[in-house]
């Protein structure tokens, strides 16, 4: 499984920097929508990564479809994650410390 990522270019930078490659530029919310889609229909994918003021601009029933998902499952980062390192984000998300 790999892990895609979903923003503007700052956003992803740091992750390409990491070695991810399924990042996915979107400056505006038509674009963030469209690459939303096409992260759900590529079965490769185990986490999505996703702002969360990006999050809150998707339209409700696809924002309801992320937040049900298991696969994907769907991280947001931003502001309102009071602090969390990414680690402790995705062993909340998924259950388990992935990086034992």
């Amino acid at each position: 499984m790999e892990i895609a990522v979903i923003g503007n270019s700052e956003f992803i930078l740091g992750f390409r920097l990491a070695g991810v490659t399924k990042t996915y530029a979107a400056e505006s919310d038509e674009k963030v929508v469209e690459q939303v889609h096409r992260v759900l229909d590529d079965g490769t994918v185990g986490i999505l990564v996703l702002n969360s003021g990006d999050m809150a601009k998707i339209p409700p029933r696809l924002r309801t479809t992320l937040e049900n998902s298991v696969h994907p499952t769907v991280i947001t980062l931003g502001e309102q994650e009071g602090g969390l390192s990414m680690r402790e984000r995705i062993k909340r998300s998924v259950g388990v410390d992935l990086w034992k």
